[in-house]
């Protein structure tokens, strides 16, 4: 369970109450109908103090399980990866500043680039009470994505629920630039055909621009997932408060946010031989595993008997987008 650090969900519970719920209630419903239709990109949704509230509400603690799921993934690849910088790119209220600096405690300055000026306060408001330097101390700075202006230049750059919102003419350009002069470089899209479809495209580009993937592929070929057949994506869950119930009209005391990501960096990391690109299926005695391998492609349904012994007992506690070795 992907629990948002206390002095965020602390802070995130103090904004929203100065907001009455149905005011936010109301935003969450246009903003979501919004995205529904696609028109995010096109013109302004974050238009009062309201809309950014109940935007981070809705969202942040999804995007930061998401984003610290992925940055985790990628630093138990990379072990002698340990990132001083972070630019996150269209970063919002700073979720994924909040997650790097979980998962890394070496980060010393994080930037967040990010167009709403709204969004910068409040997310400026959240981190001024975090118990880690690296978010408190955070450089916040307004700036649109944009290929033309200098490419960010950080240890790691990250850009997480942006590409779809971005022109499809242009997003190779901005993958360019994101990865220009970055150590490493994480992207992370919703866990849907389309969101994989621009993973997918990213990640060849960034493989033809002489970077390794170090999560979630075991290997630098091309995707062997056929498009319009399957996706590759991967989930993170979450508990609601009661307030996140209420935004979301949610009866549940969790939520699954599935997404679908790429990390690229510079050198080659250590990558497990195989993943687990679906939830294992767990019979008696025997336990199947769908895997993306490095050597051989897909392997679908790949049997793990009780014969097997330590891999049985492995096998038996594996979950979907574990990486998974030979025997």
């Amino acid at each position: 369970m992907a629990v948002l650090p206390d002095d965020l969900s602390a802070a995130l519970d103090d904004e929203l109450a100065r907001h009455p719920v149905a005011r936010l209630t109301q935003s969450v419903d246009r903003l979501s109908t919004r995205y529904r239709q696609g028109d995010a990109a096109t013109s302004p949704i974050l238009n009062s103090e309201a809309d950014v509230a109940a935007y981070a509400g809705y969202r942040m603690p999804a995007t930061y399980a998401a984003v610290h799921a992925v940055l985790a993934e990628a630093a138990s690849r990379a072990p002698g990866f340990e990132p001083r910088t972070q630019i996150d790119v269209g970063g919002g209220t700073g979720a994924a500043v909040w997650a790097a600096a979980r998962v890394w405690p070496s980060l010393a300055k994080c930037t967040v680039l990010e167009q709403v000026a709204g969004a910068i306060g409040l997310g400026k408001r959240l981190a001024a009470g975090a118990g880690l330097a690296a978010v408190r101390d955070a450089e916040w700075r307004r700036g649109f994505v944009d290929p033309a202006a200098p490419a960010p230049e950080a240890d790691l750059v990250t850009l997480s629920y942006v590409l779809g919102e971005l022109p499809d003419a242009g997003r190779a350009d901005v993958v360019r630039w994101l990865a220009a002069k970055a150590g490493a470089v994480a992207l992370i899209e919703p866990g849907t055909p389309a969101g994989y479809e621009r993973i997918r495209l990213a990640r060849a580009q960034l493989i033809d621009l002489g970077r390794h993937v170090v999560a979630p592929c075991p290997h630098d070929a091309g995707c062997p997932i056929v498009p319009g057949e399957d996706w590759c994506h991967f989930s993170a869950r979450l508990p609601r408060s009661g307030l996140h119930r209420k935004l979301k009209a949610g009866t549940l005391g969790f939520e699954d946010e599935k997404f679908a990501y790429v990390v690229a960096a510079r050198t080659a990391p250590e990558r497990p031989d195989a993943r687990i690109i679906r939830h294992p299926k767990k019979h008696k005695g025997w336990v199947a595993l769908d895997l993306c391998t490095a050597s051989e492609g897909l392997k679908a349904g790949v049997a793990i008997s009780k014969k097997q012994g330590p891999r049985y007992r492995a096998a038996r506690d594996a979950e979907w987008g574990d990486g998974w070795s030979s025997p």
